[in-house]
């Protein structure tokens, strides 16, 4: 059994080591913020009852544009533009703040700029009396894969599609986004985290260091995805506070809102 299992990780960090280039070993714990049951039980307690069609927008395959400007702060990575398969972020480093995890994994990675911004503001946080932690930052391209098809075999494709992105159009393969939660790991990427102090903190404080909550309530037909309070994007500091004062989204900055 045990031969059966090393074999299975080896094929895995093969698989993943082709498509994303990952800078640490492949981490074969699913993380939190990964597991199929949270993500659906997340879908299901939402109180806004989004609608299931502005929630599925993307455009059809061919029309998804792929990005030319992927290492921007303010790339707009949806579900109708992608970065390119084989995009890998150039400067990915690993911030010096706590994870509801130990050890080393491609989901504690950001790009310099956020990681020192998230540094920032975690202190800040903690100084307020606030502890937070993160919960999963970078993914790779064969990793976004891996999680959209589970989450496809389990629930179907509509489905996943509501919560989870194909690979190419996750923000966690920018390099920028991470998903935030307290200290404890409680509430993690679940509708209760938004009433936690953690959250409001966020909420109130996160454009400061250049952070946007990047799926806002009441946008879900824009982005196309349900309010996630926990997902947080670095955009750079005068971006963030301009969206965050004028309650815009991504897609509302740049002009790139889906018809």
């Amino acid at each position: 059994m045990r031969n059966i299992r090393t074999s299975l990780i080896v094929s895995v960090v093969l698989v993943a080591a082709a498509y994303g280039g990952m800078h640490w070993a492949f981490d074969t714990t699913r993380p939190l913020s990964d597991s199929p049951q949270i993500k659906r039980n997340s879908l299901k307690t939402t109180t806004d009852k989004p609608n299931a069609a502005s929630l599925s927008h993307a455009a059809p395959p061919d029309a998804v544009q792929v990005v030319s400007n992927p290492t921007s702060l303010e790339v707009l990575v949806n579900k109708d533009f992608a970065l390119p398969a084989n995009y890998t972020p150039p400067d990915l480093v690993d911030p010096n703040v706590p994870f509801i995890f130990s050890g080393k994994s491609e989901k504690r990675l950001m790009r310099k700029p956020a990681a020192e911004a998230l540094e920032q503001m975690f202190a800040a946080a903690k100084r307020d009396g606030i502890y937070l932690s993160g919960v999963s930052a970078y993914r790779a391209y064969a990793t976004q894969k891996w999680l959209f098809d589970d989450y496809a075999k389990q629930d179907g494709y509509p489905a996943a599609n509501r919560y989870s992105a194909l690979p190419g159009e996750s923000e966690h393969e920018t390099g920028l986004a991470i998903d935030v939660s307290g200290s404890t790991g409680q509430y993690a990427v679940t509708d209760a985290f938004a009433n936690t102090k953690e959250a409001t903190w966020l909420a109130k404080h996160a454009y400061k260091f250049g952070f946007i909550i990047r799926y806002p309530k009441g946008k879900e037909a824009i982005t196309g995805y349900k309010y996630e309070p926990w997902h947080l994007r670095y955009v750079g500091q005068e971006v963030a506070e301009v969206m965050t004062k004028k309650g815009m989204t991504l897609e509302e900055y740049l002009d790139k809102t889906p018809v």
